[in-house]
C-alpha cells in the first residue's frame, strides 16, 4: 500500500509540473507580438457602444473622436461596461476573461477583471486602485491615494503635496486632454493643480515662468544668475511630479526639470555656483 500511495503522490507531482510548464507555455506564445501603440495584449475588445471591434479603448476613442468623424457620433467608449473580447492568436470571441477559452493563450500578463484591462508589458508596475476605480502604473506600494484630492500620488508626496479637491478630474489647461486616466506624465504645480509634464514647455516657450492656468499662481520664478549659490535640493517625486527647489541668499528659485534623482544635497561653494547653474539651465532646456 505504501509503495502505491508513493506512485500515486509521484504522479500527481509530475502533472502538476507539466501544467505549470504548460501555463508557463501559454504566458509566452505570442508575447510582444500583438497589440497597438498603447499596450502589447493579445487580445481586441469589441466596444459595447458601437458595437465595433478596437484593440483597446485609447483606439476605439481616437477613431471616434477624430476631426473626420460625425461630431454627432462622437464618444468615449464606456471601459467598464466590456464584456466581449477577441483572441488575437484564433479569432474566438468570448467573455471578459485572462486566458483564451479556444487556444488557451494568456491574452495579458497583467489582467484586470474590474477594468477589463489586459497588459503583457507588466514592466509597468500596474496595479488597480479601487479608490480611483482604475489600473494605475508605478507599483501599489510606492503610491498613496489622496481622498481630498482624488487621485494617486507618490509616496514621497504625502506630507508635501497641497491637496486641491478633484485634483485631477479635469482637462489639461494646454493640450485639453482629460488627466484622470490620460497615459502621458502628469506633474504637480506647488499650487496643487495639475498639467500634463510635456506641456510645461508650451508656458515657458517664451521664458521660464509658468504660470497655473487654474489660479494664476506663478510656480516658477524667472531664472537669473544667483549673487551666491547656498545650496540647492533636488526632491524626486516619483511618476508625477519633479520638483526642483534652489534656494539662494537674495532669493529662491523654483523650476520643474525631469531629473530622476532622489534625494541630493549641494554644500555652497562660491567656485560651483556658475557650474550648477548651467546645469540647471540645460536640464530646463531638455523640456
Amino acid at each position: 500500500m505504501e509503495g502505491v500511495c508513493e506512485t500515486k503522490l509521484c504522479t500527481t507531482k509530475l502533472e502538476s509540473v507539466e501544467f505549470a510548464n504548460q501555463n508557463d507555455c501559454l504566458m509566452e506564445i505570442g508575447l510582444g507580438s500583438y497589440g497597438c501603440s498603447h499596450y502589447r495584449r493579445r487580445c481586441k475588445i469589441r466596444a459595447p457602444c458601437c458595437n465595433e471591434i478596437f484593440s483597446c479603448r485609447h483606439c476605439h476613442n481616437e477613431a471616434k473622436n477624430s476631426i473626420e468623424s460625425n461630431p454627432l457620433h462622437r464618444h468615449d467608449i464606456p471601459r467598464h461596461e466590456v464584456e466581449k473580447v477577441i483572441c488575437s492568436l484564433c479569432d474566438t470571441e468570448q467573455d471578459v476573461q485572462q486566458y483564451c477559452i479556444n487556444c488557451g493563450v494568456c491574452m495579458g500578463k497583467y489582467f484586470c477583471a474590474k477594468c477589463k484591462f489586459f497588459d503583457d508589458d507588466v514592466f509597468k508596475s500596474q496595479y488597480h486602485c479601487d479608490e480611483c476605480g482604475i489600473c494605475r502604473t508605478g507599483g501599489e506600494k510606492n503610491f498613496f491615494h489622496c481622498s481630498k484630492c482624488g487621485c494617486c500620488y507618490s509616496k514621497l508626496m504625502r506630507e508635501v503635496h497641497r491637496c486641491v479637491e478633484r485634483a485631477m478630474h479635469h482637462n489639461c489647461p494646454v493640450c485639453f486632454e482629460y488627466l484622470f486616466d490620460t497615459m502621458k506624465d502628469v506633474t504637480v504645480l506647488p499650487c496643487g493643480h495639475t498639467m500634463h509634464l510635456a506641456c510645461i514647455p508650451v508656458l515657458s516657450a517664451q521664458s521660464l515662468s509658468v504660470i497655473c492656468q487654474n489660479c494664476g499662481e506663478n510656480s516658477t520664478k524667472r531664472l537669473t544668475q544667483p549673487q551666491c549659490l547656498q545650496h540647492t535640493k533636488i526632491r524626486w517625486y516619483g511618476f508625477y511630479a519633479t520638483i526642483v527647489e534652489s534656494i539662494q541668499m537674495y532669493s529662491s528659485i523654483l523650476w520643474h526639470i525631469n531629473a530622476r534623482i532622489a534625494s541630493r544635497t549641494t554644500r555652497d561653494r562660491h567656485a560651483e555656483a556658475p557650474l550648477l547653474l548651467l546645469r540647471a539651465r540645460q536640464e530646463c532646456l531638455r523640456w
